[in-house]
């Protein structure tokens, strides 16, 4: 082989787009577990990161339905004061449609709180959209199990 048909070959299968081989439920999934790792960093930017600016949120003890990125930072805000907080996925079901997707499930949340540790098991209803080739959430309900 010359040397002009080794840099068309090499040059050829450099501009193939690479694919991950992942299907976008997975990718879905990937998005509700880095929300997940999000949350359990306490770090409320990181959380905040995986949200829409449009996201509509309904926390999980919360009267009120948030829908401002304002909102959700001082929904979220309390984790910084929280270092055992921690949120576990559970079982759940991802359904893609095109470039909306959804994850409905349980979670369930553990912390110490006055010294005394609380498990408290919840269901979680994520919509995602596809912006930039992220899974960004778009609206999150969240309700203790009955």
């Amino acid at each position: 082989m010359n040397r002009l048909s080794s840099y068309i070959i090499f040059f050829g299968f450099s501009v193939l787009p690479l694919q991950s081989g992942a299907e976008p439920e997975d990718d879905v999934l990937a998005a509700t577990h880095a929300w997940a790792s999000a949350y359990n960093s306490h770090e409320v930017a990181d959380v905040l990161a995986r949200y829409h600016e449009d996201a509509v949120f309904w926390g999980t003890g919360s009267p009120t339905i948030r829908d401002e990125p304002a909102e959700l930072r001082e929904y979220f805000s309390s984790l910084t004061n929280r270092p055992n907080a921690h949120v576990e996925i559970g079982e759940y079901r991802v359904r893609v449609f095109g470039d909306i997707a959804l994850n409905s499930g349980i979670y369930t949340f553990t912390d110490i709180r006055d010294g005394v540790a609380s498990t408290r098991p919840a269901r979680f209803s994520f919509a995602y959209r596809l912006v930039n080739d992220e899974w960004m959430i778009i609206d999150h309900h969240s309700s203790l199990s009955p």
